[in-house]
């Protein structure tokens, strides 16, 4: 196995449904513009409210992918 170098990120998903939603949206939109994703982890959940209602979840996530030079 050779030597290798991650990566992380810090993403924000939100999702009306649900925390786990909103972290799957974060990693499912990274996933369209960087390669080889490793390792995701919930970092952070917090909810939006307004006038004493949730209205969204949030989840900030760290993804990590591998990091590539362009040798």
């Amino acid at each position: 196995m050779s030597d290798s170098v991650y990566k992380v990120i810090e993403l924000v998903g939100t999702s009306t449904e649900s925390w786990e939603k909103a972290a799957s949206v974060a990693v499912e939109r990274a996933s369209k513009s960087l390669r080889d994703l490793r390792i995701a982890e919930v970092a952070q959940l917090d909810m939006q409210i307004d006038n004493g209602k949730v209205v969204a979840y949030r989840a900030k996530v760290k993804v990590s992918f591998k990091y590539e030079d362009k040798d």
